[in-house]
């Protein structure tokens, strides 16, 4: 019996650690942006753009804090946070610098919104006008936009908990 409570109490106490584990694991996770081949706002910077996308065909930093690549299938424009955004959005000043936002621009994508899932998907919003859909996920930061059913724009951005997260200071 007394084998009984000692493997009873220490099965408890391994599940109550898995639990805590778990539950930081997906706090963190929830957190966190939506990335594009590693490159996440709020973390990436500069360097790492350039070293995932190569030189910018478009250098724009001076003007609206953004870089343009030419890549297969149309553009990608990454915005970057500048110092208006972060006293704005009343943040760290280290953030300065860090990517902001992803735009890829497609030049003739196939892909529909049924083709993605995103039709019967409850995690995306919709809203539409005329023959533009944009079907957006505000907890992962990613946001679809199509025209005349076809793909033209797939934005990755913060997420509203990773933006909370960071304006309370916890990163």
């Amino acid at each position: 019996m007394k084998n009984t409570k000692f493997s009873r109490a220490k099965l408890r106490g391994a599940a109550l650690a898995l639990a805590a584990v778990a539950s930081m694991l997906f706090a963190s996770g929830a957190a966190r942006a939506a990335s594009w081949k590693g490159l996440e706002p709020f973390v990436s910077r500069r360097a790492d753009v350039e070293k995932a996308l190569g030189a910018p065909v478009a250098d724009r930093m001076a003007e609206d804090g953004s870089l343009k690549f030419n890549v297969s299938g149309g553009t990608v424009t990454v915005f970057f946070v500048t110092a208006k955004f972060v006293a704005t959005k009343h943040l760290a000043p280290k953030l300065e610098g860090t990517v902001l936002q992803i735009v890829l621009s497609h030049d003739n994508a196939s892909d529909t919104p049924q083709s993605l899932n995103l039709v019967n998907n409850k995690g995306y919003k919709l809203t539409s006008h005329d023959s533009v859909e944009v079907y957006m996920d505000e907890k992962e930061g990613i946001s679809y936009t199509f025209v005349g059913g076809h793909l033209k724009t797939t934005r990755y951005a913060y997420s509203e908990q990773q933006l909370a997260r960071i304006q309370r200071g916890k990163m």
